[in-house]
């Protein structure tokens, strides 16, 4: 589940042309801690955190987490 996660917030960040540092800012974190998060090496709560910063919804997030 967190690597899907992971995914899916790498997916989005890329597609919305979003750098991690502009990432870390919406979620209140630092660039190191964003590039951990996509090989999934983060807690679940700062993966949903991210996509929510991103603009996922709970449906999205409740589809790749019953994936």
């Amino acid at each position: 589940m967190r690597v899907r996660l992971a995914e899916r917030v790498r997916e989005r960040r890329q597609a919305g042309r979003v750098t991690q540092k502009e990432l870390a800012q919406r979620i209140g974190s630092s660039q190191p801690r964003v590039a951990r998060l996509e090989p999934a090496d983060a807690s679940l709560e700062m993966l949903i955190r991210a996509l929510f910063a991103l603009g996922a919804d709970r449906k999205e997030i409740g589809k790749v987490v019953a994936a």
